[in-house]
């Protein structure tokens, strides 16, 4: 297993997931009970792990998703 992203962005994890099962790559979210049990501080960051052999689709998938992110931010996803 390999870890795609280590992020305290709950939104973010939830859509990536999303992402990355809709391309038939399964997730593995690590360190989620840890993050609850912090309370809503947002202090430990959940890890988003794949299977080795779909790092690499994963990781443009991911890059799509941050470049699609950033672009909303910046008012480039508004019409």
């Amino acid at each position: 297993m390999k870890e795609l992203i280590r992020t305290n962005d709950p939104v973010f994890v939830s859509f990536l997931t999303h992402r990355l099962r809709e391309e038939g790559i399964e997730p593995f979210e690590l360190d989620a009970h840890m993050a609850l049990t912090e309370g809503s501080l947002g202090i430990l960051p959940k890890r988003i792990m794949v299977v080795d052999t779909d790092y690499e689709d994963a990781r443009k998938i991911l890059d799509e998703v941050q470049r699609s992110e950033a672009d909303e931010r910046h008012g480039g996803g508004h019409s």
